[in-house]
């Protein structure tokens, strides 16, 4: 499971906000290739010292934040349209072929929507 927290926040007229953050520590030799960070992974067997908040400190689960295994996750290049957060569809993860040019993986302009610029 990735390491990370979620809570609710409270603002002072009463509205919430869901919260989350993703723990990250630095890359594996795998994931160097892409970025220099990837997320703590935490292992099955240290679920239950890592979610132990009332007898554990935080400098005694420290060591659980380090880069899981090179071969643990797989990577599938992707377009770039993940890089824009107006973008959403499950077309986000479909693989495309390496080395081919991104302008060639780019749905043609859609004439039917309007611009504002």
């Amino acid at each position: 499971a990735f390491a990370g927290l979620m809570e609710t926040w409270s603002s002072a007229d009463g509205s919430e906000v869901d919260t989350g953050v993703i723990l990250t520590t630095a890359a594996n030799a795998a994931i160097a290739r892409i970025h220099d960070r990837m997320p703590v992974v935490i292992a099955p067997e240290d679920f239950s010292r890592w979610l132990d908040c009332k007898t554990q400190e935080p400098r005694e689960v420290a060591d659980l934040m380090r880069p899981v295994q090179d071969d643990f996750f797989e990577m599938i290049p992707v377009s770039d349209k993940v890089n824009k957060v107006a973008n959403v569809g499950a077309d986000l993860i479909e693989p495309v072929p390496e080395g081919v040019p991104l302008a060639k993986i780019k749905p043609a302009k859609d004439e039917g929507q309007m611009s504002l610029f």
